[in-house]
């Protein structure tokens, strides 16, 4: 995923049973690969594979229907199957009785209600759906669950033709880190991998997408059929309905998008299959047959979302010149690092978005060439200085200690940009050839499977360090994973792209070159978003106004950019921007690019008045998670007009 936000919101409260043991004060020592943010008993059942029959109801905005699990039962004396939920309305749970799964239609199945029931709520978990079973020594259990989501499900955004942008109402799914209970019980830790096959009923006009094999010639019938052969953990299951169409953009890629989108978006993307090519020769062979794009509507809350086989991309990287493709790559490489091989807990997130920003960076390189490779990097580190500079030292270290916290917190630059910096010291350190060839033996040896940190440090040890020995320390790697900071010794990137930007703005700063005699002929997204980000926080109208007139910002094509003018506007009361602010706000749910104008303008009382004004407005287009972090800004605790939510 590409970040959800700059720095994430505490969202606090007590977590569930399987971290029953944790103490009210002192928190014991960190258990490697318990998931503490999961009720699923996994060490005496785990579900293997999803058999999903659902309908979306986009009138009233609920999926009800069905979930079959089969079971692979590890305790033949467990009597009580826990699985994760979240607002879920239980109607109905059954067992299959027979003992062979797979009836034929000579073999008649027999299913028996089973008793069932929620635990206490918890305010970040959910509820624990516990179903009673007796103990068996058969390997394997079918059960069967019907429900209904609520309305306001937190990994269902459901949105109205207008707020969509086009001509149908769209729906879709996120459930990383902990959205899929939310519309499926199941087991919901990515320490679980299943496959899954799926029937999605929708109205008549509209096609049903997801994480799995797709029909892009199948007809407009109202029922939709899906397999996902390859094991994948429940928050890559992901679901889309809206008016949607196919474009080819390769032998096995392609976009799905809403009519008005289509052309421009296959156009931006069209250099997908030569990412898949560089990719493949620096990490292996791609395991997942097809990769095809769906084009979000602009509300959709992170830059991508890696669902396998089927990205989920915002329309806020198609800025006509593929300059921020890099979104692309970086999606495109968690089919090998957070897919192929999955983090075990969210601790251990590190493990899927550091790794993909190394793996993006590479193939940016292969494709685009090292200049912008450097670039990309270079804002990179600008970015987790800032985010470090925020962070609690405990918060900036890669294996996080999440308990008693929201997943969601990990989402901050540190498993991304850190991660990245550390492969990079790695990759200079033994040298690329030795590294890749590393990479490459990983990516083999733990295809398809979810791992913690410490899974990964041993195969690092007896595969990279013991072979090379006196190269890296197992103390150096220690400090780069469990240590704060960034280490001494880190391997930085460094780029000549950007003093012609410094030299520039310093010379427009000290009145010696007019905006409109600057030379940018050549700059390219990556310099223009230098030269405004490194901009004085305190800038006259007159200047504002000739860099508006010079560069036409306000109505830029492109959103990073957009973005950080409108920083400039907000900070400077530029009332020309004004309108294109409020605009921006409205239509554009990507945490990322809003909640920094949302935090700028609350730091002067007419600014947290129209931050509220322009919240109300835009509260109904966003995500759940982006609502709920919007409001932590807006409406800080203690405010006596905090909202309910």
């Amino acid at each position: 995923m590409i970040r959800l936000c700059v720095a994430s919101v505490m969202l606090a409260g007590p977590i569930g049973a399987t971290a029953a043991t944790i103490a009210t004060g002192d928190l014991a020592p960190i258990q490697s690969g318990l998931d503490y943010h999961s009720f699923a008993n996994i060490d005496q059942f785990r579900v293997t594979r999803l058999e999903l029959d659902l309908r979306v109801d986009s009138t009233n905005k609920v999926v009800y229907g069905a979930v079959g699990l089969a079971i692979k039962r590890l305790d033949p004396s467990a009597t009580e199957l826990v699985l994760d939920t979240r607002d879920l309305d239980i109607t109905d749970v059954t067992e299959k009785a027979q003992d062979v799964l797979g009836a034929t239609a000579k073999t008649e199945t027999t299913w028996v209600s089973r008793p069932f029931h929620l635990e206490r709520k918890d305010p970040i978990l959910g509820q624990a759906l516990v179903i009673d079973l007796p103990p068996s020594k058969r390997a394997t259990e079918f059960i069967r669950v019907e429900y209904q989501t609520s309305p306001n499900a937190s990994g269902l955004q459901w949105l109205t033709a207008k707020q969509a942008g086009g001509h149908k109402p769209f729906m879709y799914t996120e459930s990383e880190a902990i959205g899929a209970r939310s519309w499926i019980p199941l087991q919901d830790t990515p320490g679980v991998r299943v496959t899954y096959k799926a029937t999605i009923h929708t109205d008549n006009d509209v096609r049903a997408v997801m994480s799995a094999q797709n029909d892009p010639k199948a007809k407009r019938n109202g029922e939709y059929t899906f397999v996902m052969p390859e094991a994948v953990p429940s928050y890559l299951i992901a679901l889309a309905v809206g008016d949607l169409e196919f474009k080819e953009t390769g032998p096995r890629t392609g976009v799905y998008a809403q009519k008005s989108m289509l052309k421009q978006a296959a156009a931006e993307f069209a250099d997908t299959e030569s990412m898949i090519q560089a990719a493949e020769k620096l990490f292996g062979p791609y395991r997942w047959d097809r990769y095809d794009i769906l084009v979000m509507p602009a509300s959709f809350p992170e830059g991508g979302m890696e669902n396998p086989r089927l990205s989920f991309i915002t329309p806020t990287v198609i800025a006509g010149d593929k300059s921020l493709v890099s979104v692309i790559a970086h999606e495109l490489a968690h089919s090998w690092s957070g897919n192929l091989v999955s983090n075990a807990t969210w601790r251990d997130l590190w493990l899927n978005e550091g790794f993909t920003d190394y793996l993006e960076s590479r193939i940016m390189k292969a494709v685009y060439g090292e200049r912008r490779e450097m670039m990309e990097l270079a804002l990179g580190l600008q970015s987790l200085r800032k985010n470090l500079a925020e962070l609690k030292p405990e918060d900036q270290v890669l294996a996080i200690d999440l308990r008693n916290r929201n997943p969601d917190e990990v989402f901050t630059e540190v498993p991304y940009e850190k991660g990245r910096l550390f492969l990079i010291y790695l990759d200079a350190k033994f040298g690329h050839d030795r590294f890749d060839e590393f990479l490459r033996s990983y990516f083999e040896h733990f295809s398809f499977k979810s791992i913690t940190t410490e899974e990964f440090l041993k195969y690092l040890q007896d595969n990279l360090l013991d072979r090379f020995p006196g190269t890296v320390s197992r103390d150096a790697v220690k400090a780069w994973v469990y240590g704060p900071g960034i280490p001494p010794d880190a391997v930085l990137p460094t780029t000549d792209a950007f003093a012609i930007v410094d030299d520039a703005r310093g010379a427009w700063l000290d009145g010696k070159t007019p905006a409109k005699n600057i030379d940018t002929h050549e700059w390219v997204a990556q310099q223009w978003l230098q030269f405004l980000n490194h901009m004085p926080a305190t800038l006259t109208t007159s200047q504002m106004v000739e860099l508006d007139q010079a560069f036409g910002f306000t109505h830029s094509a492109n959103a990073e950019i957009e973005h950080s003018w409108l920083l400039l506007v907000i900070r400077n009361h530029y009332q020309p921007g004004n309108v294109r602010l409020e605009t921006y706000l409205e239509t554009v749910g990507r945490g990322k690019l809003i909640l920094p104008l949302y935090k700028e303008m609350m730091k002067t009382p007419a600014g947290a008045v129209q931050a509220k004004r322009v919240f109300a407005l835009a509260r109904p287009v966003y995500h759940p998670t982006v609502q709920a972090a919007v409001d932590a800004i807006v409406t800080p605790a203690g405010d006596s007009e905090n909202s309910d939510e």
